[in-house]
């Protein structure tokens, strides 16, 4: 099953953010977008969620229009991680990840035994599983980001959206989420992620968008697209891309910012 957008215009009925972005999602991949602020990846992803529609072009899954699914059956299939917001709500950790089960069952049903094992699950893999009877008003802004992130593993959707899952987080539970999703390739899934990090997508990503005022400046392999010259463009400043060995003899590309306190 794959997640596409060809030439999508997104934005709002009286403001168009980006133009002419074309995205292909298949399972078994990570996808990074990166930009600036204000370059319009939420937008992006809210529309290729069918949060908003689209104002030219088209979004489709599986070869139909995304506007063709069912609501509740799209929502199998398709999962989203926002970025960490208050909740008017205060759930536990357990209650909050069993509501991405909700496509499954039904918003009036309660949660089965399978339901619950899933969100079990899920809060295990990002090592809340210790605070999953804990009020989501009683942690911290991180752990209430792994649990959205735990919501969304609960889905079983084959495709995972997510708007800087590690925005908020620590830099021990950035690599706790990298390490996830890394492993979510492994197991077939499609992951689309936007970050500020390009270490993060120099870590995991497979490809890479990098979008600029609502337009792709450049989109392809991670090793190839994700260069010093592309990056000291999209971001506005010199960037260079280094390529550094690890204690265990691994090869790592990393971002370095020049300028002030540069050698």
């Amino acid at each position: 099953m794959t997640l596409a957008a060809r030439g999508l215009r997104y934005g709002f009925r009286d403001r168009i953010v980006g133009d002419g972005v074309d995205i292909t999602l298949t399972p078994g991949e990570i996808a990074c977008v990166l930009g600036p602020n204000g370059s319009g990846k939420t937008t992006l992803l809210r529309t290729l969620l069918g949060l908003l529609p689209p104002l030219g072009g088209e979004v489709t899954l599986d070869g139909e229009p995304l506007a063709r699914w069912p609501v509740r059956e799209r929502a199998t299939r398709l999962a989203y991680v926002p970025q960490a917001s208050e909740s008017y709500f205060d759930f536990t950790l357990r209650e909050t990840v069993e509501m991405g089960r909700t496509a499954h069952r039904g918003v009036f049903a309660s949660a089965s035994a399978r339901d619950r094992q899933q969100a079990a699950s899920a809060l295990e893999r990002v090592g809340l599983a210790a605070l999953a009877e804990r009020p989501i008003h009683r942690v911290s802004g991180g752990e209430r980001q792994l649990a959205l992130i735990a919501r969304a593993l609960a889905t079983g959707a084959p495709h995972l959206l997510m708007d800087e899952p590690a925005a908020s987080l620590d830099f021990g539970n950035q690599a706790l989420i990298l390490e996830e999703l890394a492993q979510l390739r492994g197991s077939g899934s499609a992951v689309l992620f936007s970050t500020h990090h390009p270490d993060h997508a120099l870590r995991i990503a497979d490809r890479a968008i990098l979008i600029k005022a609502g337009r792709v400046m450049a989109a392809g392999a991670a090793a190839q697209v994700l260069n010093s010259e592309n990056l000291s463009a999209l971001y506005g400043r010199p960037i260079d891309v280094a390529t550094v060995t690890s204690p265990d003899g691994t090869p790592r590309r990393v971002c370095v910012p020049l300028g002030a306190g540069s050698r």
